[in-house]
């Protein structure tokens, strides 16, 4: 159960990210949902650590988090820049990661670790009599 739960919760990241980026951006990249997804999980994992850590230090985790995974993904799958390109930004590293970016993580960690709570919240909840009835006939 954990794991489809785990599962779900990864894929309400990756498609929420792909959101942002069609919103902000304008488009997005396949690789972007598996790096939202991710993103999303690990940061909202943080909340299940015990003693959990405090809403702050849960945004700066989360904003390491998103920029190690830019930096992986992108020396993996951005190469060539096409999916995006933080070379003109001051103190870049190889074009892929940038402080802007890394400051940015920091409110959009704050809303991962809130949706992430509701949601795992929401699908932790035991289904109601009448569709645990239907599902068993």
């Amino acid at each position: 159960m954990q794991l489809k739960k785990d599962l779900c919760l990864f894929a309400i990241g990756g498609g929420c990210y792909v959101g942002i980026e069609l919103a902000y951006r304008g488009f997005s990249h396949c690789t972007m949902f598996f790096l939202g997804g991710l993103c999303f999980w690990l940061i909202g994992t943080l909340g299940r650590l015990r003693p959990r850590p405090s809403l702050p230090v849960q945004m700066l985790l989360g904003a390491v988090i998103c920029t190690a995974g830019e930096l992986i993904f992108g020396l993996i799958f951005n190469r060539d820049f096409t999916i995006w390109d933080y070379r003109q930004q001051p103190w870049n590293i190889a074009g892929q990661i940038c402080p802007v970016f890394t400051l940015l993580w920091i409110p959009l960690s704050l809303l991962a670790a809130l949706v992430f709570d509701r949601c795992d919240a929401l699908l932790s909840r035991p289904l109601p009599k009448t569709v645990q009835k239907e599902r068993l006939s």
